[in-house]
């Protein structure tokens, strides 16, 4: 067993958990490395931060494996990205990227977190300077954070050891190496290990700005939900797919029917979320800041509500906010680099991450529907060029040429995409009716390619993870407003417990509400006006199966950019159909629009049956001869 340990610094914000050693070398010689650890309330606080040091570091694009795996974004070639290498295909079983099973490749090492929290959770009592009541919310984040990772495992690589508790000094190979658990036990543990955590912890934390990203109930409740939802999906609910896959002991891994009841128990635990959530004052994020210097127009003011839903740190939205992993290289990557023309030389912009086109075909039309449904949008002339003018000045700046794309689309489509043409609202000019700072990236422009590195190969940008009050300055200064990576909003609890009950019940009143609070926050009409007046076809709403593919195409848009697009593709089995699409942009050589505005291929993305569950390690499984290899690999 191992006996280091890391030292990590308090919950402050801004500041986050910043320094890493060794818990060995501030232990006197002579003493007992887990006496010393909890001997006082001060070091056994420090590790607890230890076992919260290994959540996966869900703000740094390259940490975060949803962002780059996926189909959501593309990179210059130049990026060494261990993520995007499973997106080009390249995952192997020698040297797995992104492998969070043994800590190597860009993954962090989540068995030796549950470890560490077990540790905790066996020592905790043994403080002596410490109230009871303060032990057993310890004990609760610690339990949380020891399921959270179980979680975090379950989703990749499906059954897997449960390490209810460690293994003592001097055991056997039978305890040392532990099998993988069937997936019906896996969410029963996890679920129980949530639920009894759920018990001890505060249901917010009010007034305490230093625990700020601590546990929550809310926390607790919120991710029960996400793993249930998880569980009645068709990836892990009766997968055909997975039909006879059995562990080296001759048990079955994956259940043999699929079974509506965990539909059932998915949007109880939802709506339980929901309820506590609300009560504890969270609510959808809407612009209206107590003091704001500058008139801006409805449509401005929507898209920041959408915007600052993400980037504005502690806002009524955000249940669980990632103080471990704070935004701030993830907004220059973001922001294009020459948005700011007379700053072109400006390398602290890197704006290097590129939603790809077919995100920017996902977005609705302004009326709220898939812009191949709105009968109203002409989807085939989408890349003819039109030229902004006056009634678009918000969105598109007057006077200039680009796709018919980037017309009469949705207001979230302006708020999370920078493009072409595209007014890109704040970074230091707050008047909306005054000149703005808007993106031209065609050859030879401020936001094309300024090295190999700093560009976006598709012509998009995230527009929707800058916060609006950053600013480029002069040299290679880029001023930006850090936020802690918002790991669960309200609206992803709305959206969860819409589509599980419409498994449940099929579309009701209380779904259409839940779908429908999230579209009006967005600015486009409830579901049954959108498309009983513009859709092709009219009545999808009114069944089942076409209220779910609304639902599902509601999270891809709502959620964009935020790591839930990867996860979502996989658990609905849809990756298949998604991620064999082209990853096309814009004809970056190109100077003249007509030339820049033809659809290029960049990499034809391919993701096979066997990519929906990661591959475990040879060196693995040549340890340990009680687990096998995902099926495929």
């Amino acid at each position: 067993m191992k006996k280091i340990f890391i030292l990590i610094s308090a919950f402050v914000l801004p500041a986050v958990f910043s320094s890493c050693k060794k818990y060995l070398d501030i232990v006197p010689d002579n003493v007992a490395t887990i006496d010393y650890a909890f001997r006082l309330r001060s070091t056994a606080e420090r590790f607890l931060f230890t076992c919260y040091s290994y959540m996966p570091a869900l703000g740094d694009f390259d940490g975060n494996p949803a962002n780059a795996a996926g189909d959501e974004y593309w990179l210059p070639v130049s990026t060494g990205s261990n993520a995007w290498q499973i997106a080009r295909g390249n995952q192997n079983v020698v040297n797995c990227y992104m492998n969070y099973w043994m800590g190597t490749a860009g993954g962090k090492d989540l068995f030796e977190g549950i470890r560490q929290c077990n540790i905790f959770l066996d020592n905790i009592d043994r403080v002596p300077d410490m109230q009871p009541a303060e032990k057993q919310r310890w004990a609760a984040e610690a339990k949380f954070l020891k399921a959270y990772y179980h979680f975090w495992l379950f989703q990749m690589y499906g059954p897997i050891p449960l390490i209810k508790e460690n293994v003592p000094v001097g055991a056997g190979p039978a305890q040392v190496y532990p099998p993988r658990e069937p997936v019906d036990s896996c969410v029963n543990y996890i679920v129980q290990q949530l639920d009894e955590a759920a018990a001890q912890l505060p249901d917010k934390i009010e007034n305490e700005v230093s625990e700020l990203g601590r546990i929550t109930r809310a926390i607790a409740v919120s991710v029960k939900a996400q793993v249930l939802v998880l569980a009645a999906s068709p990836l892990f609910n009766g997968n055909p797919d997975y039909t006879g896959f059995k562990g080296p002991d001759g048990r079955l891994l994956f259940p043999g029917a699929v079974s509506p009841e965990k539909w059932v128990r998915a949007a109880a635990a939802c709506k339980d979320a929901i309820t506590l959530c609300e009560s504890q004052g969270y609510r959808l994020y809407t612009f209206n800041p107590p003091f704001f210097p500058y008139k801006i127009s409805d449509t401005t003011r929507t898209e920041l509500s959408i915007r600052n839903a993400v980037c504005e740190k502690w806002n009524p939205e955000i249940i669980w906010g990632h103080t471990n992993s704070m935004a701030s290289t993830i907004q220059s990557r973001a922001t294009p680099r020459g948005l700011d023309p007379a700053k072109t030389a400006n390398s602290g912009v890197a704006g290097n991450i590129a939603p790809t086109l077919k995100i920017a075909e996902m977005f609705y039309s302004n009326h709220g529907v898939p812009i191949t449904e709105d009968k109203t949008w002409d989807y085939n002339g989408r890349f003819k060029l039109r030229t902004g003018t006056h009634a678009y000045r918000y969105d598109i700046q007057e006077g200039y040429q680009t796709a018919a794309l980037h017309f009469d689309r949705e207001p979230r489509f302006y708020a999370d995409l920078g493009f072409d043409g595209g007014i890109w609202y704040g970074q230091g000019l707050f008047n909306d009716n005054a000149n703005l700072f808007f993106v031209s990236c065609k050859k030879g422009q401020p936001a094309s390619a300024q090295n190999q590195s700093s560009y976006s190969v598709t012509g998009y940008w995230p527009k929707k993870l800058v916060n609006f009050n950053n600013v480029i300055g002069d040299g290679n200064a880029y001023t930006t407003q850090n936020y802690p990576w918002p790991i669960i909003r309200l609206a992803n609890l709305y959206l969860l417990y819409a589509e599980a009950a419409n498994e449940v019940n099929g579309p009701d009143g209380d779904v259409y509400r839940y779908v429908n609070l999230v579209r009006a926050r967005a600015g486009i009409p409830a579901v049954e006006s959108a498309w009983t007046n513009y859709s092709r076809n009219p009545a999808k709403f009114s069944n089942r199966d076409g209220m779910r593919e609304i639902i599902q195409r509601e999270r891809l848009i709502e959620l964009a950019f935020e790591g839930q697009r990867y996860w979502d593709l996989r658990r609905w089995k849809k990756a298949v159909s998604e991620m064999n699409k082209p990853i096309t942009g814009w004809d970056l050589a190109q100077e003249d629009a007509a030339a820049y505005y033809r659809e290029k291929v960049i990499y034809n993305q391919i993701f096979t049956p066997r990519d929906y569950l990661w591959p475990i390690a040879e060196s693995e499984l040549l340890s340990n001869k009680k687990i096998n290899q995902n099926p495929g690999w």
